[in-house]
């Protein structure tokens, strides 16, 4: 079965000379269809430049990242845009709704911007926003709700239409923890449906959830384990490494 997301010795530098930084170095990573990988690491360690990557948002230094079997780096900007919107969605940390769209809206904008009806496109964000418990403030501007709620808004949106890639950065981050555990079930149920998820966390609880767990330090991929206590296993041998 081909992987939803593959990384073949991926590197990403930033800078040159006395300034030069390696934000990943030689990554091999592969996520199979139905997969949840979660990605722990300290901070600066690269699991956001991971997610970038992956999502097409940024392009490597050396290697390759493919997307269903696409390699992002032969794609040209229309067709890497069309990837975004097809079949990646992505949950930021600073979450990037649109102040002036109401959540529905924010939701729909993806399946709008690839030619769907706007009355499909908003049939289709609001079932989104009902799957991560906001099915009633779909009329609701950002400002008007609280910072979980936006959260969920932009989880919904990663979410919304037939996305067989979800990234995920700390999407729990602004969330209590009943809340936080409705959404990993939600995550948890599209990977159950075929999709792959890539989920960026701090949280050995959270890191439970998935199938399996990477850990890196100074952009290098140094552990690879299964779930469960192995999210507790790889916190301690990251720290003494």
């Amino acid at each position: 079965m081909e992987p939803v997301l593959k990384l073949e010795s991926v590197g990403r530098v930033h800078g040159k000379g006395d300034v030069r930084v390696e934000a990943l170095a030689e990554v091999n990573l592969a996520v199979a269809p139905g997969e949840m990988l979660a990605v722990m690491g300290p901070s600066g360690s690269g699991k956001s430049t991971l997610l970038m990557l992956a999502g097409g948002l940024d392009s490597p230094t050396s290697g390759r990242i493919l997307v269903e079997g696409q390699d992002l780096g032969e794609l040209n900007r229309r067709r890497m845009a069309a990837i975004r919107r097809r079949s990646v969605g992505y949950v930021f940390q600073d979450l990037n709704l649109v102040p002036a769209l109401t959540a529905v809206e924010n939701v729909a904008l993806p399946l709008e911007l690839d030619g769907e009806s706007i009355r499909k496109a908003r049939a289709g964000a609001q079932e989104a926003l009902t799957e991560v418990g906001l099915a009633h403030f779909g009329d609701r501007f950002p400002d008007d709700m609280s910072g979980g709620q936006q959260q969920r808004v932009a989880i919904a949106r990663a979410l919304v239409g037939k996305r067989r890639l979800v990234l995920a950065d700390e999407p729990t981050g602004a969330l209590d923890s009943t809340t936080g555990e409705a959404i990993l079930r939600v995550l948890r149920s599209r990977c159950e449906a075929g999709a792959a998820v890539v989920l960026v966390t701090h949280e050995a609880r959270h890191a439970a959830w998935a199938d399996r767990i990477v850990f890196l330090r100074d952009g290098r991929l140094v552990d690879d384990t299964g779930p469960g206590a192995g999210a507790e296993s790889l916190l301690s041998q990251g720290g003494s490494r």
